[in-house]
């Protein structure tokens, strides 16, 4: 869905209606300037005077509503493109960083990848236990592991337990952490002091 299309449309569609609805009120107003000139001739009296004046005053007030409407809807239409723009030039930069990302990291990625699958085949893991590891380190819960896995949520916790006995580790967060820890340090530590 493009928000500036949507947008224009309907700010365009109201402004559309509303230059009709002055158009309506000029020419009420117009008629109504013809017809006092006509009836001051004939002597009209001064109550239908004033009464094709207030008409005439009353389409010139419709005229200026309308007008100041308008404004105000090219004035919101501006600054809902400029948020748009806004937003446009903001997503295409954080596209941009993950893109930066992405490239930067892969050869990083790739080995700890390879680095954990590793250390799955070394704590005897089954090809299962394997995949519901790395599913339970990407952050997704036993029900999203089971439906990952077309398998039911009581057979992923079973192999879930078996997994962390294995590992010897004490649940998810501790099996997250095996592999974050050294991965995750404050600059500074693991370096040596001169």
């Amino acid at each position: 869905m493009d928000l500036r299309t949507e947008h224009a449309s309907d700010a365009g569609s109201e402004s559309a209606l509303l230059r009709w609805l002055m158009a309506l009120f000029l020419l009420v107003a117009i008629l109504a300037i013809a017809d006092l000139v006509a009836d001051s001739g004939e002597g009209s009296s001064l109550g239908h005077v004033l009464a094709e004046g207030a008409i005439v005053v009353a389409g010139l007030v419709g005229i200026t509503i309308a007008l100041r409407h308008i404004r105000r809807l090219r004035a919101g239409e501006r600054q809902a493109l400029a948020e748009v723009r806004s937003l446009d030039q903001r997503l295409a930069a954080t596209r941009e960083q993950a893109e930066r990302w992405q490239r930067e990291t892969q050869e990083l990625r790739q080995g700890l990848g390879l680095a954990i699958e590793r250390q799955l085949v070394a704590w005897s893991l089954t090809k299962a236990e394997q995949e519901i590891a790395l599913l339970l380190l990407k952050g997704l819960s036993h029900k999203q592991v089971a439906a990952v896995r077309q398998v039911g949520e009581s057979t992923v916790r079973q192999q879930s337990r078996a997994i962390y006995q294995k590992a010897g580790v004490d649940g998810r967060h501790d099996l997250a952490a095996f592999f974050l820890e050294g991965l995750l340090a404050p600059p500074g530590c693991g370096e040596s002091a001169d």
